[in-house]
Order: C-alpha cells, then sequence, then structure tokens
C-alpha cells in the first residue's frame, strides 16, 4: 500500500455496545475501505484459560487474549498484507468456527476489551474511541448475548460478570476512557455517534482518495 492506513482502536466494557458499533460500521463500507480485526477472535484455548477459586475459566483477563498474535496481524495489515485466522466461538458447541480473512484497507479498526491496555498494540492507533454504557444496562445486555450467542447458564452468566467481567472493567479498560479522543455514550442507542464515527471515516477514505489521484 503506497500510504499508511488509518488504524482506529475501539473499546469499552462488555456489553456497552461495541459488537453492534462494528457490525453497523461494516454494513456502511466495504472491505475494500474497511477492515475489522476483534480482539475476540484472539482468545487462547480454553484449556489455557487461567479458572478462579470455584475452578471457573475466567476469560476477562489481559492474559487470556494471544496478544502477540494480535500485534502481528496487525503490523501485517498496515504492511498491506492479508491475514487468515479460525474464528473463536467461545466453546458453543451449537457454532461451527469459521475461516476469516481480513483484507488490507485504507482503514482498519482494532476492536476488543484490552485493545488499549496493549501498550505494543495502542502505539498503532491514530484515533482512539470509547464506548459506554450504564452497568444495569450492560449486564443485561450481556446475559442477553451470552445466553442466545454463547449458550452459558444464567447462573453461569451472572457469576462471571460480578466476579470476573466487572473487577476486569476497573482495572484494564476504564482507566483508558480519559484518554479516548471519542466518547461514545450507548446508555439508548448511539446513532448519533455512529452517525459521527463513520463521517471521520468517510473524510479519511476521501482524503486518501484524492492522495491517489494526485499520485
Amino acid at each position: 500500500m503506497k500510504n499508511k492506513p488509518y488504524v482506529i482502536g475501539i473499546s469499552g466494557g462488555s456489553g456497552s455496545g461495541k459488537t453492534s458499533l462494528i457490525r453497523l460500521l461494516r454494513e456502511r463500507f466495504s472491505e475494500e475501505e474497511l477492515c475489522i480485526v476483534s480482539q475476540d477472535d484472539y482468545y487462547k484455548a480454553r484449556h489455557l484459560q487461567i479458572e478462579d477459586q470455584k475452578g471457573i475459566k475466567n476469560f476477562d483477563r489481559p492474559k487470556s487474549i494471544l496478544k502477540n498474535e494480535l500485534i502481528r496481524d496487525i503490523k501485517s495489515l498496515i504492511l498491506g498484507q492479508s491475514v487468515s485466522r479460525l474464528e473463536y466461538t467461545f466453546n458453543n458447541e451449537k457454532q461451527d468456527p469459521q475461516m476469516i480473512r481480513f483484507l488490507p484497507a485504507p482503514i482498519i479498526v482494532v476492536e476488543g476489551l484490552f485493545v488499549f491496555h496493549f501498550s505494543k498494540l495502542q502505539k498503532y492507533f491514530d484515533l482512539k474511541v470509547f464506548v459506554q454504557a450504564k452497568e444495569n444496562l450492560k449486564v443485561i445486555r450481556r446475559i442477553k448475548r451470552d445466553r442466545v450467542e454463547r449458550n452459558y447458564p444464567i447462573e453461569d452468566v451472572l457469576y462471571r460478570y460480578e466476579k470476573h467481567v466487572l473487577p476486569a472493567y476497573e482495572k484494564y479498560i476504564k482507566p483508558y476512557e480519559a484518554h479516548a479522543d471519542i466518547i461514545i455514550n450507548n446508555n439508548q442507542y448511539f446513532a448519533k455517534g455512529l452517525d459521527v464515527l463513520s463521517g471521520f471515516i468517510r473524510c479519511k477514505l476521501d482524503d486518501c482518495d484524492q492522495k491517489h489521484s494526485v499520485l
């Protein structure tokens, strides 16, 4: 690629709406314009995850992520190289993992809980976006998602939120909110925030097109 891609990091607590935001961005921009990489596809295998005192696997830790592989793939995309990776299905037996292919693009979006916590990854971000929402809304969204998409029992979801999710948010995620360039509020819906971010990305793409036309 002649010009370095513009890299956007998106973070926020579990249930804040990051996945919905990313899905709607995907609908607005083609793969040639926008590449989206999710930290969720870089979890270590279940047998490598640390257990808490009750023997419950804790996925809400920075060390639960294959950080070096995530950073390696982002570097490859920045250099204009495509990346292939097997989808992580969160141990949901009802879902067959698919092979995902990330294609180089002028705009690269990296989304996940701990993407701002990883200092070696954070240095690649040209823009940092933080999605926030009230705790009671986040836990409700988490329950709906984990029950439907990940096939977790309700008791397991609530236990994980109290013992794993919330402590991780306070320690590894929330401190980076103050350093974000854009904060998107999602207590009800993030339509305006989505429009602002989409407009910004469109301006960056138009700028890239102008530079290519000059060259």
